[in-house]
């Protein structure tokens, strides 16, 4: 559809590849100048929040929407949520209730295609008021693969352990269960679904979208329980999930708060920087389907500087809500920590629109160190991907 007969290759993980991915500072930067944040399409600068946000943020949008993640169809269906189990449990110490839901998608329009989200809502047993919640986009290990082992020593209380001891709740979706993480999957899932399981057109949504659609669906279901502070919905994700909760919170006022972990590419990092992971390797066969099927023309025909946006301006998006943007250090060079924390600098005018202070122009601060005074918090912490 997009007439493309060659794409350039992505960068290799490998350091003895002929294509091995930049970790050199000063070969990093080939595009310094960011598209301008602050400039209307037809040369206007934006001085105040309601041009900002009768104009500009609607431009932003539709650049965001045609050439990076995709449209999201108008005719969505509805998301019918059902509790599979309930139980009362300990977490921690603390006595919680732990639900197992599945929100059902209304496929009336094409019933070969079936999308049933899995959710997991763990509350605390006694409070007497809404409570927030931290939504975790979560991975599910396949057999044979476990996550990382804990470090040596004394055992750190889990996030959910730590959320729950400030009376919150935590829920995990599994983003997988709305759209599956591979290009075979956009056939089916929710993109399958609504396009009754035909291949997309260029401007069509892709994972990432998909799944931050999962979590708006999410939240529109807490808007329904009286035991959750929907208006404090926080959410979470870390590696791709990094990239699509960052799309969630900017594409949904209704979030709270994100913390944004390990983006990398397609994420918060910017576009224009040749630094481990780049936009070759995003368009190419391993990752296009977290896209719109425009982006892959900026890993063949066009290159990154063709690009209309940048990752400052979809964390800009999420302004005045506070955003926290973090990577590890040793073993997460791939997603090129300084890339997020320029967008996090490059983004800090639009909270400025509103009175708040965003993120201080300071150096690239070193692993450990975090900055977390305003709208804008980041930190590198000391451990890997």
């Amino acid at each position: 559809q997009l007439g493309i007969t060659s794409l350039r290759v992505g960068a290799s993980g490998n350091a003895s590849s002929p294509n091995a991915a930049n970790y050199d500072e000063s070969k990093a930067v080939l595009f310094p100048n960011l598209p301008a944040l602050l400039t209307l399409k037809n040369g206007t600068q934006v001085k105040t929040k309601k041009v900002w946000e009768t104009k500009r943020r609607k431009e932003l949008f539709e650049e965001f929407d045609r050439e990076i993640y995709g449209r999201v169809p108008a005719n969505t269906p509805k998301v019918n949520w059902v509790v599979i189990e309930s139980k009362e449990s300990k977490l921690g110490t603390m006595d919680v209730i732990i639900q197992k839901l599945q929100g059902v998608v209304d496929n009336s329009s094409f019933p070969s295609i079936e999308v049933k989200m899995d959710l997991t809502l763990t509350l605390p047993k006694t409070t007497d008021k809404p409570v927030p919640v931290i939504l975790e986009f979560g991975f599910v290990f396949p057999p044979g693969m476990r996550p990382p082992t804990a470090p040596a020593g004394p055992p750190e209380p889990t996030w959910q352990e730590q959320v729950l001891a400030r009376g919150w709740a935590c829920a995990t979706l599994v983003p997988t269960s709305v759209q599956a993480d591979n290009g075979a999957g956009l056939r089916k899932g929710i993109i399958g679904l609504m396009n009754k399981g035909e291949f997309r057109k260029p401007e069509d949504w892709g994972a990432l979208r998909a799944w931050a659609w999962g979590a708006s669906r999410i939240l529109d279901y807490f808007e329904t329980l009286k035991q959750v502070d929907a208006k404090k919905v926080a959410l979470m994700g870390h590696s791709r999930y990094g990239k699509s909760v960052a799309v969630a919170m900017a594409y949904d006022s209704r979030f709270a708060t994100v913390f944004v972990s390990s983006s990398g590419e397609g994420g918060l990092k910017i576009h224009r920087r040749d630094y481990g992971e780049k936009v070759e390797n995003v368009a190419g066969s391993g990752e296009y389907h977290w896209m719109a099927g425009n982006f892959i023309k900026y890993g063949g025909p066009l290159n990154w500087n063709d690009l209309p946006v940048d990752a400052h301006e979809l964390l800009a998006l999420s302004a005045p809500r506070p955003v926290f943007v973090g990577s590890g250090s040793t073993g997460d060079s791939w997603v090129d920590p300084k890339g997020m924390f320029e967008a996090c600098i490059a983004s800090d005018p639009a909270y400025r629109l509103y009175g708040l202070s965003g993120i201080n122009q300071v150096p690239f601060p070193a692993i450990g160190t975090g900055i977390l005074e305003g709208q804008i918090a980041w930190r590198q912490h000391e451990k890997g991907h």
